[in-house]
């Protein structure tokens, strides 16, 4: 079958999929102070989604990434991981994850078929932590879920969300993070989906910045980037373990060669994360449209994706407030 293509000739390969916009923390740049979940009955079923999987697989789309919300708060996710690692085509199982559960699940995750893990960490201070996630006493438990999705053979990759004023005094502390574990630090430019509506360009600190800053203690060297993919890459030079990311969405916009499609919990195919333009898959999925109905609409919604960011910052030079990330995933 042919490839899932857009307007622009971006091919997709790689399927954000959130299960649940539900949470157990409240970061303020995800969550709006007194959320409003999504009826249980709206959530796609486990075998409505395995069904999506399948007609993106077919499409060429190989690598899933599951997101929330929070994925481990839905009960019987290690399940879906099994099922959709088991699909056709499907090369590569991912999670982002806020870390509180990944104590209990890392074990099972990975037998289940799960490949590697992301964890939202955005200050190794604890009592910052607590502030930042808007829940007490929670960091150790996150950092002990980290622990054990490494014993248990995940990758595991570190996402911090840098915002001015708040945690960027920390970047040397994550980098040192990225050096002596050996894991991947990936630090992200402050992006317009918080729930409180309060993002402004002066809170964002630029990913050329964040390089500079870390440049004055450490010789760094860039990676070669892999096509389609969101963060520049960064390795030490006089050590061979760790490395360091950014992900420059604001500043330096990387959507030329996009090859990523989200579906959101309640089955709204969303094209582009910085477009509020929603397609809902949901009413052919419970009515009885065949596979290649469901294509079709497929098709057609992901060929008007959004050509990116860098068109919102040439029509008016500013970014405005699209939707809370904790409705989306990342």
């Amino acid at each position: 079958m042919e490839n899932l293509v857009d307007g622009f000739g971006r091919v997709a390969r790689k399927l954000r999929l959130s299960v649940t916009d539900r949470c157990n923390f409240r970061c303020s740049f995800c969550m709006p102070r007194e959320p409003v979940w999504l009826p249980s009955d709206e959530l796609l079923s486990f075998e409505e989604i395995l069904r999506v999987v399948r007609i993106f697989a077919s499409m060429g789309v190989s690598r899933v990434r599951l997101t929330g919300g929070e994925p481990l708060v839905r009960a019987g996710v290690e399940r879906l991981v099994k099922m959709i690692a088991a699909v056709e085509g499907v090369e590569g199982v991912s999670m982002t994850t806020n870390g509180f559960h990944l104590s209990t699940y890392a074990e099972r995750l990975a037998e289940a078929g799960l490949k590697s893990v992301t964890v939202s960490l955005h200050s190794l201070k604890p009592e910052k932590f607590d502030e930042i996630v808007g829940v007490r006493g929670v960091f150790n438990r996150v950092m002990a879920g980290v622990a054990a999705a490494r014993k248990s053979g995940l990758a595991v990759k570190i996402n911090v969300v840098v915002v001015k004023g708040c945690n960027d005094d920390e970047l040397f502390d994550f980098a040192e993070l990225a050096r002596e574990t050996g894991m991947t630090v990936r630090f992200i430019e402050f992006m317009p989906f918080d729930g409180e509506r309060s993002w402004s360009i002066e809170r964002v600190v630029n990913a050329s910045k964040i390089i500079e800053v870390l440049s004055e203690r450490y010789q760094l060297y860039p990676k070669e980037r892999e096509s389609g993919s969101t963060a520049r890459y960064y390795g030490f030079k006089d050590t061979q373990t760790g490395e360091i990311g950014v992900i420059s969405s604001v500043s330096e916009p990387f959507c030329w060669d996009c090859d990523r499609v989200r579906v959101k919990a309640d089955g709204k195919l969303v094209p582009c994360l910085f477009s509020r333009d929603e397609y809902d898959l949901k009413p052919l999925l419970r009515s009885g449209a065949t596979d290649e109905e469901v294509i079709r609409f497929v098709r057609l919604a992901f060929m008007k994706k959004f050509r990116g960011v860098e068109t919102l910052l040439r029509s008016n030079g500013m970014l405005e407030h699209v939707r809370p990330m904790h409705t989306i995933g990342g």
